[in-house]
């Protein structure tokens, strides 16, 4: 696996797989996706669920911009490649990796909310091939309920690492969030070597600080911690080397339950109200 740079100074030259017309199978595209179906099916969902494909250079991305996609399509699958998801409220940024097998709807992350301002702003951090995934397709999946579930199955697993994200950037020490999130992603990009486990991205101190929640300084000091302790090694190439035990293991204080004493939602009594 060769290392990603991930950077987001240039524009974005971009293909509309409207305009291209360029069709694949998806279960060529994704193989994975049709694990499931049985060996005398495969051939029939190749000839009748084929897709649109496209293609993102590295920069910013307008999700609007993919022909005549919107909110009756399912999505956009990720082929290959990086994708860059941030979220922009007041002076602080959150981003989240997206890469292959990845499923989005990113039109409606785009609108505009009437109670909370944020902004969401994507972005190629890699050349990137995607799949539209149209309503017609979405049509001929209820013959290939097989493939339907393993792209629902594709919806929890974003968001279970968006769970552990938003846990990532509760813990207290800076230094313990970045060594964590190295580890998080090394699960889905990581090779093990002779030396550690390389985690083959490149990513910048700024962009690290908004997977983790933590301003840019005080990532570039966390990391100096970290690499003096030989937990991480940065490469010559910018990428990471975790030459340390993996972590994440909840001590016994947190992972004892505590029951609720109270309800999360419920109506409030009328004088109250008043």
């Amino acid at each position: 696996m060769t290392a990603l740079e991930l950077h987001t100074e240039r524009p974005t030259a971009w293909s509309s797989p409207a305009r291209s017309g360029q069709l694949s199978a998806l279960v060529d595209l994704d193989p994975d996706l049709g694990r499931d179906l049985p060996p005398h099916r495969w051939d029939a969902a190749r000839r009748e669920l084929p897709v649109r494909v496209g293609n993102l250079e590295r920069g910013p991305w307008s999700p609007e911009r993919v022909g005549t996609a919107g909110a009756a399509h399912l999505g956009i699958l990720i082929v290959d490649g990086l994708v860059a998801r941030e979220l922009l409220a007041h002076d602080v940024a959150s981003m989240e990796l997206l890469g292959p097998g990845d499923v989005l709807r990113p039109w409606g992350e785009s609108a505009e909310s009437e109670l909370l301002e944020a902004v969401v702003r994507w972005s190629a951090l890699a050349p990137t091939r995607f799949a539209l995934l149209d309503r017609q397709l979405a049509a001929r999946l209820a013959a290939y309920p097989e493939l339907h579930c393993a792209l629902l199955e594709r919806f929890a697993c974003r968001t279970r690492r968006l769970a552990v994200l938003q846990a990532i950037s509760q813990l207290n020490r800076v230094d313990r969030r970045l060594l964590t999130l190295l580890w998080h992603l090394a699960e889905r990009w990581g090779r093990v070597t002779p030396h550690g486990v390389a985690v083959p991205l490149v990513l910048s101190h700024r962009m690290l600080g908004q997977l983790v929640g933590a301003r840019r300084p005080t990532v570039s000091s966390a990391l100096g911690e970290l690499a003096r302790s030989g937990e991480v090694i940065r490469m010559a190439d910018g990428t990471w080397l975790l030459a340390g035990t993996p972590v994440g293991a909840p001590d016994a204080q947190t992972a004892r339950f505590i029951s609720p004493r109270r309800a999360a939602l419920g109506v409030a009594p009328a004088a109250a109200a008043l």
